[in-house]
């Protein structure tokens, strides 16, 4: 895709155009004003000005999109039917025909823009009391609980998911997703993989939506100092239905990601003493929200430091091929031994 109006991925005069023609009560009086959003690190996103309200827009990264990876259908379709269930953004459309060759080259979807902070650095914790934080992260849980407690048939998306297999197939695509995006020795990550396989839980006693990203840094926080709420969950591209522990187990690992060498590599606000409860706190959050006992985490914990360290070694692997767009991508690749060695203790059964 040729860069039009200096922004990578995106052309901006092709949004308006589509936009006049498809959303005209959208669109304004006149050109658009489009910026990458920093934070993500696989799907890109824009805000875009001069519509008539804030926009935004995701599509796929600029190159080595994996054949199941970033599949916008499936992002809009869950945001659209989880509306007025779980704090979500608005969406617009989605485009996959021949408009989509004028704007991104590639299919892309359009959203209202939600005002918020993205709680991805301890800095930002600033706005916000130690009391309200905790809040805010008990709050989370229970958003969680309320995403879990959605019945799929209910809102059109019985036939968005196989719960039945879950986990197996899980390993299996991370494994593929590994194996397409190696570059370099893993030797860690290869141990975690194995072990995980070889341990996978026998079928979840329920099955529900799974976000699974399901993190701090990926929402939208807003409210007074004392109050701060999530105002919207963001970046749905790997939702599906299958074992919710998937997304509590996630949770978890994000929980203490800066604990990771050192935090240098690592995304995330959760740091002592700025308020957050601890993990044991919000998983009770969870269950009491649920209506259920959580089961011991340790295969879930391990498994989400496999998976985001499978993510940020495909990141790693469009980095060191130019194929990438943002600030950071150079420290991406660090994080991925520490968080296989995280997960090789937490699933260590004789510890």
């Amino acid at each position: 895709m040729t860069e039009a109006n200096g922004v990578p991925g995106l052309d901006v005069a092709g949004l308006g155009r589509w936009l006049a023609r498809e959303h005209p009560g959208l669109a304004g009086e006149g050109p658009l004003r489009a910026s990458l959003i920093d934070g993500g690190r696989s799907n890109l996103t824009y805000r875009v000005e001069g519509a008539k309200a804030p926009l935004v827009v995701r599509r796929p990264p600029l190159g080595h999109a994996l054949p199941t990876a970033h599949d916008m259908r499936r992002e809009h379709r869950v945001i659209s039917a989880l509306r007025g269930l779980v704090p979500v953004p608005s969406t617009v459309d989605v485009v996959d025909d021949a408009a989509a060759a004028e704007v991104t080259g590639t299919v892309f979807f359009v959203m209202e823009h939600v005002e918020g902070t993205v709680l991805d650095d301890p800095s930002r914790n600033a706005a916000w009391t130690p009391q309200g934080l905790h809040r805010l992260g008990t709050g989370v849980a229970e958003i969680l609980a309320d995403l879990h407690a959605v019945d799929p048939e209910s809102v059109g998306l019985g036939d968005f998911g196989r719960p039945d297999g879950y986990l197996e197939r899980q390993m299996r695509t991370w494994r593929r997703q590994y194996e397409a995006s190696r570059s370099r020795e893993q030797p860690a990550l290869d141990a975690l993989q194995e072990r995980l396989a070889a341990a996978v839980p026998a079928g979840p006693a329920r099955s529900g939506i799974v976000h699974g990203d399901y993190r701090l840094d990926n929402m939208l926080v807003a409210g007074p100092a004392d109050a701060p709420h999530v105002a919207a969950v963001l970046d749905w591209e790997m939702a599906t239905i299958g074992d919710p522990l998937v997304d509590l187990g996630m949770l978890g690992m994000y929980w203490h990601i800066r604990e990771l060498a050192g935090g240098e590599a690592a995304a995330g606000a959760i740091v002592p003493g700025a308020g957050y409860p601890d993990f044991e706190e919000v998983v009770d959050a969870y269950a009491a929200r649920a209506g259920i006992a959580v089961p011991d985490l340790g295969w879930y914990r391990a498994f989400a430091c496999f998976k985001l360290g499978v993510i940020l070694e495909g990141v790693h692997y469009r980095y060191v091929g130019g194929q990438t767009v943002g600030e950071g991508f150079d420290r991406i690749g660090a994080l991925v031994a520490p968080l296989a060695e995280e997960g090789l203790w937490i699933s260590d059964p004789t510890r």
